[in-house]
């Protein structure tokens, strides 16, 4: 039942799955493969860093890693990995600044009904299953959108896929690029079904069973209405655990936040997963951004600003917000005495930390503030994708209420 295994074979063997996209002519980034420390440093040479590496056959993402430099790549080949003839690990072209995509798609080996086009709020580099993602997209472009149908398309029809299937992609210079294909369920099933109404799973196992998708009657839909997607990480469980996100999934479950607007959406999605955004016009939001996010960091301190919020930060951070004429206080780093981040995190006056990975002086100072974080059940954000999208979300609340409303309201 299902998709023959020789096609499942196609969209799991790297090479195999490599060709199939080249005579299709879909955009995919450079890749090679290595079983030595030497092969590694060849192909990366060929594609330029950075470069995405990991091992044959992982799910998860396990072990998996994005290396800047060749001293960094001799180290994973070394110590991160066991490689042979039988297992390389797999070496992709890093797509810096891309916007991923996620698609849920069935397919009854002739039609296909796309169940939703997902946009991910971080950048890629974050695993999917760790990443914020929304249906309806918010950023993608309609020329995007519609190439993304088409190869969904062409990509399910040309596997002979029937059942379900996930496609990932990522959108650099309104180029689209597919990454991998999973002929399977994905984790995304459940979160698609609640915002779309469409039963993905019980249309899939109709199919498999040898049923059209023109005798089920269902169509695919443009919810009126915005999903956001948010994970729930087990950091406060895992005592000593950086908090950082990457491409090695962490998170251990997911929620949904659903409402008119994406702002509004958002913000429940993060007061579903324990990481309550604050309204409060007494709060105090800490900043400290390593240099390549300066350039994102004055929009989103100038909308804490519009909401009320007051910025404090570390002195490189604060002092772009000066430049930029944004107020914000600057604290000491541990190491320079009180008060201190920390000591002010203690104290209960920040309510929201925004924190993103530095430089490797500052790593330790940076560790420390984001387990305070998780000790003292302080909200916390790595990224700038979500910083922005937290920023939006607390301007967007304020004057206004949570609406809560029956799921099939929505409908």
């Amino acid at each position: 039942m299902g998709t023959d295994p020789e096609h499942i074979d196609m969209a799991e063997d790297r090479e195999r799955f490599s060709k199939f996209l080249f005579r299709l002519g879909i955009p995919q980034a450079d890749s090679g493969y290595a079983t030595s420390v030497e092969g590694a440093k060849e192909a990366a040479s060929r594609i330029g860093f950075p470069v995405l590496v990991r091992p044959s056959y992982v799910l998860g993402g396990r072990a998996m890693e994005i290396v800047q430099d060749e001293e960094d790549l001799v180290r994973y080949m070394r110590e991160a990995v066991r490689v042979s003839k039988e297992k390389p690990v797999l070496i992709d072209k890093f797509l810096e600044k891309a916007t991923e995509i996620d698609v849920d798609a069935v397919c009854d080996g002739e039609e296909v009904l796309i169940g939703a086009i997902m946009e991910h709020i971080e950048e890629a580099g974050i695993h999917s299953g760790d990443s914020a993602c929304v249906i309806p997209p918010q950023s993608l472009s309609m020329e995007v959108i519609e190439t993304v149908r088409g190869y969904v398309r062409r990509i399910a029809l040309g596997l002979q896929i029937k059942g379900l299937l996930n496609i990932q992609m990522a959108a650099k210079d309104d180029v689209v690029y597919v990454l991998e294909v999973n002929p399977r369920s994905s984790r995304t099933i459940p979160y698609v079904a609640k915002a779309t109404g469409i039963p993905l799973a019980n249309l899939a196992a109709k199919v498999m069973l040898g049923h059209k998708l023109r005798d089920l009657r269902v169509k695919e839909v443009e919810p009126g209405h915005v999903a956001v997607k948010e994970v729930v990480l087990p950091f406060s469980k895992l005592k000593g655990v950086d908090t950082i996100l990457g491409p090695e999934m962490k998170s251990t479950g997911e929620v949904m936040g659903i409402d008119d607007e994406f702002d509004k959406a958002f913000f429940k999605s993060e007061l579903a997963a324990y990481n309550p955004l604050p309204l409060d016009m007494n709060s105090t939001v800490f900043i400290s951004v390593c240099k390549e996010d300066r350039e994102v960091v004055g929009d989103v301190a100038q909308k804490f600003k519009k909401a009320g919020l007051s910025i404090v930060g570390t002195e490189g951070t604060v002092e772009y917000l000066r430049q930029c004429g944004i107020d914000a206080k600057k604290l000491r780093k541990l190491q320079e005495g009180s008060p201190n981040v920390i000591e002010t995190m203690h104290s209960q006056e920040i309510k929201l930390v925004i924190n993103t990975p530095t430089d490797k002086q500052s790593y330790k100072d940076g560790y420390q503030i984001r387990r305070a974080c998780i000790e003292l059940g302080i909200p916390y954000i790595t990224t700038m994708q979500a910083a922005k999208a937290a920023a939006s979300a607390i301007l967007g609340m304020k004057g206004s209420e949570i609406e809560v409303k029956s799921i099939n309201e929505y409908f």
